[in-house]
């Protein structure tokens, strides 16, 4: 893609629909720290993002069945009827038919309010592009929103960067709405971006780059966990992006800085980073990561105390 091609491409202006992937707590004793999950889950909402949960960042990968249902009633329970959350629907590891696993995962959060997010399968690795085409269709079938979801094999083995053939199938799905797409590579998200708006505008691509969370300009929407380190200042940061205010520029650039040094490598370790920081300013009880996650070294707090420094945030 040409450069003249990208700026082309801004949208200033424009209202972006915004999702945090939420962090799910621990306490230090190693059990989930479920009233300070609510609350994060409250303070996101109130702050205008919607939550996803059941994601790489509430450690799904990790989860029992059990427990991500858990998670499921927890979150209808703190944001109450008629509030939007997404909820991954995870099936890796389980036994049975792809689209009926995916199904019942999927009706699960619609009966609890919320909106499933069809994460990607290893069992559907070197499938053509019809066959996997054909899975999503069955399993989107009947059902009023679904999202998609494209996962670097970065962040989990079962992910898989598709094919824009696939792309365009998915795009051809009437129930699926949109598609978290985390690549880390802009120029992928770019091609996500050309192809829906040559077939289908109203498909939302919300980007999971948090390495680069000014895709927004370009047209992205956002599903991110560095979101859910901060929700108020992500927040802010989209509304001065609609209102066109150049205090825009300045708080992207903080909000860039914390994801840089929060997703480095290796990335999946940026879980614990999130912890770290929500630990700092106290808005959890603890700094622990799940106890199969990778951690980060022993001076991460010094660093993302800097971080929130340059946010204007009071850590402890």
């Amino acid at each position: 893609m040409r450069v003249e091609d990208v700026i082309a491409r801004l949208h200033p202006r424009r209202n972006v629909h915004g999702i945090a992937a939420a962090l799910l707590p621990f306490k230090a004793d190693g059990s989930i720290a479920v009233e300070a999950f609510q609350k994060h889950l409250r303070a996101t909402h109130e702050a205008g993002l919607a939550n996803a949960v059941n994601m790489d960042t509430g450690y799904v990968d990790y989860l029992t069945e059990a427990e991500r249902l858990q998670v499921l009633e927890w979150t209808s329970e703190a944001l109450g009827s008629g509030v939007t959350f997404f909820a991954g629907a995870y099936i890796e590891g389980l036994d049975g038919d792809v689209v009926s696993l995916y199904r019942r995962q999927m009706d699960q959060i619609v009966a609890r309010g919320g909106t499933p997010i069809i994460f990607q399968t290893a069992r559907l690795h070197g499938r053509e592009s019809r066959e996997k085409i054909a899975v999503y269709r069955a399993a989107c079938r009947a059902y009023r929103e679904v999202l998609g979801f494209e996962l670097a094999q970065v962040f989990a083995p079962n992910g898989e960067i598709f094919d824009n053939e696939t792309i365009r199938g998915l795009l051809d799905i009437p129930e699926l709405k949109g598609l978290k797409h985390s690549s880390l590579d802009r120029l992928k998200e770019f091609e996500r971006l050309v192809l829906r708006d040559e077939l289908r505008p109203d498909f939302r691509i919300y980007t999971g780059n948090d390495l680069g969370i000014n895709m927004i300009e370009y047209g992205s929407d956002y599903l991110l966990g560095l979101a859910t380190l901060v929700p108020d200042k992500f927040a802010e940061r989209d509304r001065l992006w609609e209102s066109g205010d150049p205090a825009y520029y300045t708080l992207s650039d903080a909000l860039q800085h914390l994801g840089n040094v929060a997703f480095r490598a290796p990335v999946p370790a940026y879980k614990h980073s999130a912890a770290i920081f929500l630990k700092l300013l106290e808005k959890i009880p603890s700094d622990q990561a799940h106890p199969r996650n990778p951690v980060r070294p022993e001076w991460e707090a010094d660093i993302l105390r800097e971080c929130a420094d340059r946010l204007g945030l009071q850590s402890d």
